[in-house]
């Protein structure tokens, strides 16, 4: 039986592609995560993989926290690393800190502002400190394409989403409600400005090195429908995502979504108008892996999907019997990738995730 970390990892980022585009169906499935929060990553490295541990905004840390980041992902097995986050692509806003009570803890963690956000006028949008492509700063894109192990591709997402920035960071979801019917110009100045942004920055990283696709996440739902009207989503958030979606192809290139929440209603635009090749973000209630499979594993691949719930509370043994009866029923037909729900918190335990990936690598139908 595999066990992880792997000692002699075999990644192959082409066969990744064509697992998700329907071209190969795997006998175990590629892995796939939005990300492994900054804890699991230093646990693994430092205390399961032995290496020296460091961390610091000088870029000579940064490097050396890249360094261990890959190293974690390439032996866990993980066929691409992704990239998230770009310095100069911050947009300040407010933020709710609470303490962090997870086992692996960062002290404080911080929750998005749903009342209100910096932007509520247009005063306050002229004077908003926006972004500039101009001073996007890539240098660890390019070292970490330099240093990653043969076979290992990347995915990339430089921060947030089209609806996520404005809901989340400019605006407060409570004020954006408000805002759609009392200044709805205000409101599609901010959606267009983030727009060109985000779009930039991805003309600037089309033809990196290693690239293998683009991983954006942008959060439009939770348990029961979207966060806004379907019809606002299609006027404000999906063209940009098509857009994204026809630069990756154009390129020949990927365009996988993450997004949680329940998208039944914008699921056809999803596939047919935007032209996602992926969809990642599902809990069993109300937006299972299961479903989504069977609805859309024809059109798309589905990836990830264990539920962080049961990620965090099941008992090993009863979390890999969970695993493979997921991969019974996602595994025919290909277009999937085994991964969390959502992504690797500091709240899973670490063995967990262990019995996770392995009952991938292991699967057998």
């Amino acid at each position: 039986m595999k066990k992880v970390p792997l000692s002699k990892p075999e990644p192959d980022f082409k066969r990744f592609v064509d697992v998700i585009k329907g071209n190969v169906i795997p006998k175990i499935p590629p892995l796939i995560e939005l990300f492994l929060d900054f804890e699991i990553v230093r646990e693994i490295s430092k205390n399961v993989l032995g290496r020296e541990w460091v961390i610091g905004e000088d870029i000579e840390s940064r490097k050396k926290y890249f360094l261990n980041s890959i190293e974690v992902y390439w032996r866990m097995g993980y066929d691409c690393y992704r990239i998230s986050g770009a310095i100069g692509l911050e947009f300040t806003g407010k933020g709710r800190p609470g303490k962090d009570t997870a086992p692996l803890s960062r002290g404080t963690r911080n929750w998005a502002e749903e009342g209100k956000g910096p932007i509520s006028t247009w005063e306050d949008f002229e004077t908003y400190p926006w972004p500039d492509p101009r001073k996007f700063d890539y240098w660890y894109y390019d070292f970490i394409s330099k240093n990653l192990p043969d076979g290992m591709g990347i995915l990339v997402c430089p921060s947030s989403g089209f609806l996520e920035i404005p809901l989340d960071t400019l605006f407060g979801y409570e004020n954006l409600c408000y805002l759609m019917y009392d200044n709805p110009e205000l409101v599609t100045a901010v959606f267009n400005r983030v727009g060109e942004i985000l779009f930039s920055y991805y003309e600037h990283i089309v033809s990196l090195p290693k690239l293998v696709g683009f991983f954006q996440g942008d959060d439009m739902g939770f348990k029961t429908g979207t966060l806004v009207p379907p019809a606002f989503l299609r006027t404000h958030v999906l063209p940009w995502h098509k857009k994204l979606a026809k630069l990756a192809h154009d390129n020949g290139l990927i365009y996988l979504l993450h997004a949680c929440g329940n998208l039944e209603q914008i699921m056809p635009d999803l596939i047919d108008d935007v032209k996602i090749d992926g969809k990642h973000s599902y809990e069993d209630e109300g937006n299972s892996v299961v479903d989504a499979k069977r609805k859309y594993g024809d059109k798309i691949a589905i990836l990830g999907g264990i539920d962080v719930d049961k990620l965090v509370r099941m008992e090993e043994n009863q979390l890999r019997q969970h695993v493979r009866n997921i991969l019974d029923v996602c595994m025919p037909g290909g277009r999937y990738c085994l991964g969390s729900g959502n992504s690797v918190t500091n709240y899973v335990p670490v063995e967990n995730y262990f019995a996770m990936v392995e009952e991938g690598l292991n699967y057998k139908p």
